[in-house]
């Protein structure tokens, strides 16, 4: 199938004079995404700039402040072609999606619940149309926090044998509702939780005997889920004002499933806040949006453990927004000693187990826009954390997957990917993560709408047989920056509208090609990285259309050295060749036994003070800020600085299902 590549400026004057006037760029509707904690995302909707000259310079600053900073420029979009993975019944692709044309594009690296102004300046050198400049001023999210005043209702387990007060209950529906019974009449109360309002939820086991008509025998444990050991929670809170289930801090509160599919259902729940419990057992722990049919907004879930559990955050409704998801550890049912997978039997066919089964496919799937996904500890997983594939966007802007921050997480043992941002539009971000050890590959955007997608200063480590990045089923707008990468880059296309900046991507000692990218588009780039190639033929390749084609065909051609790629392909022209001895400590992997799982404690990803990696950067605006030398470091960490913390700031109460280190964690 033929794919679009805009052509370039040098293309476009062929056509004359009378595409002259389509050269000129006209500013069109002005889009402000929802913001996340640390970020603000912006689009540009867009006509003409046909031969793609047209740029949106952004600047920023705090409210009231005199000085204006400078912000990563806008990314140019428009006629990227998505078909999708494989033919449908009649011959159709998944997607058959053409990317608008617009500016899209965030300002990054900001503080919580800030308001900041942020300019913008279109340029085009044949002429703008319409509205050249333009001045937001955006607040950012604050972290969500419970209410003062609300009313307060105590929890206790049905081992509680002192009397109540007038605000204490067993059970926690006995609490949120007026009242809790089984069976015929589980649904009768309407809630007794108003906005503001919390449920403080003493130590203990809450797990109903689903499978009991309860009410008769007393001394029954019961708690009013009926027979599918479902909490239908459906009383919504405000954004100022959650309705918490917050553990009252005398022990560990569990919630047990008793081996159902779901456990908490907030569907029609808004800014439910849950905070310090612990739930097992059961196949969703929370289900919070279902793509078309209904689902929440606001969700929180803080310093709380999820274990044998097969998904523990559900959600794929297009109008769901605002989740903040953090300091939370979250423990598959995968083998906890070995990393498996379910594909690729030439290497995986001889170990016991194969194909694995997806006991645990992911920790948290979620939609929409606003979300963050931070600081949690996911081990033992199919997938740690995606973005829902979800299909075509929709075509209103607040439907479409957007402004999404997924950061500080640790992941550990994970059979397919670590993070996924796939199925998103614009602005969807993944940053200061770490991933160890996965079957196949660390990052995902399979596929993006447009973007862009960021995805910078994270660590990938021990990817196995696939390597760091997985750009597959046709995405456009990908920017992959200052990252550390050992390994292979992984499958890089066929894609649109890629850019590779500021990284290290250096081999383990697998014997496969260390940078082989395939894309459709002429502006697709690459440079300023440091690469250390494997011992293997053809580490590098640049599979694209030539500079001057307009119709997408790619040119194939494989390197065996950077000096021999840079030469052939025109990128890359400031990469260098860097090896481990980059790094403070960091060792190969062995090839010889893939279910081998590798401690990070173990490894030190700083640059050593002689690297070669030191200074050889590009500026990033908001990524690169404060950098120490001549010019910024590749790689995550710059020299001399701190690296971040991964995982939760303080390890959630509660016992730990084993001693093995994907459940016990890196030291804390």
């Amino acid at each position: 199938m033929q794919r679009i590549a805009l052509a370039m400026a040098a293309v476009c004057a062929l056509a004359g004079s009378a595409q002259a006037a389509d050269n000129a760029v006209t500013s069109g509707t002005f889009v402000i995404e929802r913001p996340t904690l640390l970020s603000l995302g912006f689009e540009w909707k867009i006509s003409g700039d046909d031969n793609r000259n047209a740029a949106v310079i952004v600047t920023y600053r705090k409210t009231g402040q005199a000085t204006w900073r400078q912000a990563l420029p806008m990314l140019r979009m428009g006629g990227e072609f998505i078909a999708g993975p494989k033919p449908q019944y009649g011959g159709l692709n998944y997607y058959n999606y053409t990317v608008p044309p617009a500016f899209a594009g965030s300002v990054l690296g900001l503080q919580p619940d800030t308001a900041y102004d942020v300019h913008f300046t279109m340029r085009d050198p044949d002429g703008v149309n319409g509205e050249a400049e333009k001045t937001v001023t955006v607040r950012t999210r604050a972290i969500p926090r419970p209410a003062a005043g609300g009313h307060v209702y105590q929890v206790w387990p049905f081992s509680h044998k002192d009397k109540l007060g007038p605000d204490e209950f067993i059970g926690l529906l006995a609490a949120y509702y007026m009242g809790a019974d089984e069976s015929d009449h589980s649904n009768v109360f309407p809630p007794r939780v108003k906005p503001g309002d919390t449920i403080l939820v003493h130590a203990g086991t809450y797990k109903d005997n689903r499978f009991v008509y309860g009410g008769f025998d007393k001394n029954v444990e019961t708690y009013g889920t009926s027979f599918d050991g479902t909490y239908y929670l459906t009383a919504s809170g405000t954004p100022d004002k959650p309705i918490v289930i917050k553990a009252a801090g005398d022990g560990e509160v569990v919630f047990d499933g008793n081996g159902n599919d779901t456990l908490f259902n907030l569907l029609a729940a808004n800014y439910n806040y849950f905070d310090g419990i612990t739930v097992r057992n059961t196949n969703v722990a929370f289900l919070l949006g279902i793509k078309d049919i209904a689902g929440a907004d606001g969700f929180t879930l803080i310093n709380s453990r999820a274990y044998d559990v097969g998904r523990v955050v559900r959600d794929d409704w297009a109008k769901s927004k605002d989740y903040y998801i953090a300091d939370n550890v979250f423990l598959g049912r995968h083998d906890p000693e070995h990393i498996t997978s379910w594909i690729g039997a030439d290497v995986w066919g001889k170990y016991p187990g194969f194909p694995a089964l997806i006991t645990s496919e992911y920790a948290v799937k979620v939609y929409g826009q606003g979300h963050v996904v931070a600081h949690n500890y996911i081990a033992n997983f199919h997938d740690a954390i995606d973005n829902a594939t979800f299909g075509n966007p929709s075509p209103v802007p607040e439907d479409q997957g957007a402004s999404v921050d997924f950061f500080g997480n640790d992941m550990f043992n994970i059979t397919d990917n670590c993070i996924e941002l796939d199925g998103g539009v614009h602005n969807m971000r993944a940053f200061d993560n770490r991933c160890a050890n996965t079957a196949q590959l660390a990052y995902s955007t399979q596929p993006i709408f447009g973007g862009p997608a960021y995805i910078y200063r994270n660590i990938s480590y021990n990817n196995t047989t696939a390597g760091a990045l997985k750009l597959l089923d046709d995405p456009a707008g990908i920017l992959v920056y200052n990252n550390t990468f050992i390994g292979s880059a992984g499958s890089l296309g066929p894609a649109s509208n890629i850019h590779f900046r500021n990284n290290l991507i250096v081999g383990d000692g697998w014997k496969k090609p260390i940078f082989q990218v395939k894309t459709f588009t002429p502006y697709s780039s690459s440079d300023f990285n440091g690469f250390g190639p494997n011992q293997v033929a053809g580490n590098f390749s640049w599979d694209g259309p030539p500079f001057e084609s307009a119709n997408g065909g790619r040119v194939h051609k494989a390197d065996d050295t950077l000096a021999e790629y840079q030469k052939g392909s025109g990128q890359d022209a400031h990469s260098i060749v860097v090896g481990l001895d980059a790094f403070v400590n960091v060792r190969p992997t062995d090839e010889s036994d893939p279910r081998k799982l590798y401690l990070p404690e173990d490894l030190d990803f700083r640059l050593g003070p002689r690297s070669a990696a030191i200074d050889k950067g590009a500026v990033l605006p908001t990524i690169t800020d404060g950098f120490n030398g001549r010019a910024p470091d590749l790689g995550a960490y710059e020299f001399g600085s701190t690296p971040p913390k991964y995982g939760p700031e303080m390890w959630p109460v509660g016992e730990t299902p084993s001693q093995f280190r994907s459940e016990t964690g890196p030291p804390h």
